[in-house]
């Protein structure tokens, strides 16, 4: 006996899913008539009776509830196939931007941790100097500097700041076995645009007397500062989050016990709307645990 039409089976197998000719139409976008009118010629085709027609629906024969399940097992079996085999696996995609500092310093070299537990969300990094505007047709989540007091909602804090004074170790060297603070930042400092009101209050919570040390060069980001002493000249007062890869690699030094609380921080900031939500939920929650 050949196979009955395929239109035919896929009518069938829609009805007795759904206990419905009129719920079926609507998932195969017909008419009930023209459901009904395809259950009737296969049950003519198979000369047997499948559906029982009440009042109110359908309800399957015996002989209806036995054909049904292979019929659904083997419109399965095609569907996993054709989606295993033809379908182009498309990488959900999320995009954060993150000042120049903390994505260069902190975010960048954790990536590839997140990358290996989410390998089906492709990051796209951007970074900014200074951002307080949220773009929500370019930017899914902000991780944004200052105090948390901005328009946006959906925003968590990602720990607290503390700063440091950091220098090269041949500069430190220069002014021998027992340097005096006062002497290093006498020899130049480097700045951060936007951070210079931290050096009084360093030098006033620690006794310093030293409430404006001389410029040798202001820099408009951390990750500058940064660079431009391990060239071995000038002091930066830097968060310890952002010193940790140069004194570690031995390049930078922290010679002094000073830590200075920042009252701002780092915030993750989220665009509003539903799309992308389940990834973006997910970077949250895997950024939060690493911080």
């Amino acid at each position: 006996m050949r196979l009955p039409h395929v239109t035919w089976l896929r009518a069938f197998e829609a009805a007795a899913r759904h206990s419905s000719f009129s719920d079926a139409a609507v998932e195969l976008n017909l008419t009930p008539a023209a459901v009904s009118q395809q259950i009737r010629l296969l049950e003519q085709y198979l000369s047997v009776p499948l559906f029982r027609r009440l009042p109110r629906g359908v309800e399957l024969t015996d002989m209806g509830q036995a054909y049904a399940l292979p019929i659904r097992k083997s419109f399965a079996e095609m569907k996993d196939a054709t989606e295993g085999l033809f379908t182009v696996s498309r990488k959900r995609k999320i995009r954060i931007r993150a000042s120049i500092s903390y994505a260069a310093l902190v975010l960048a070299p954790r990536l590839k941790a997140f990358h290996d537990l989410h390998p089906e969300i492709e990051v796209v990094l951007s970074t900014a100097v200074w951002s307080d505007r949220m773009d929500p047709e370019a930017i899914d989540i902000d991780i944004r500097y200052g105090t948390g007091h901005w328009n946006e909602t959906d925003l968590w804090k990602l720990g607290d700041e503390v700063a440091t004074l950091v220098c090269h170790p041949e500069h430190l060297r220069s002014f021998g076995d027992s340097p005096d603070v006062r002497d290093l930042l006498s020899a130049g400092t480097v700045p951060v645009l936007g951070s210079e009101l931290e050096w009084r209050r360093l030098s006033d919570r620690f006794g310093l007397d030293c409430p404006e040390p001389p410029v040798w060069l202001t820099a408009d980001s951390s990750l500058i500062a940064l660079q431009t002493i391990t060239a071995g000249f000038g002091t930066a007062l830097i968060h310890k989050s952002f010193t940790k890869p140069f004194e570690a690699r031995g390049v930078l030094v922290s010679p002094f016990e000073y830590s200075l609380p920042i009252r701002e921080a780092y915030y993750l900031v989220m665009r509003d709307g539903p799309a992308g939500r389940a990834e973006m939920e997910t970077f949250r929650q895997w950024l939060m645990n690493e911080t």
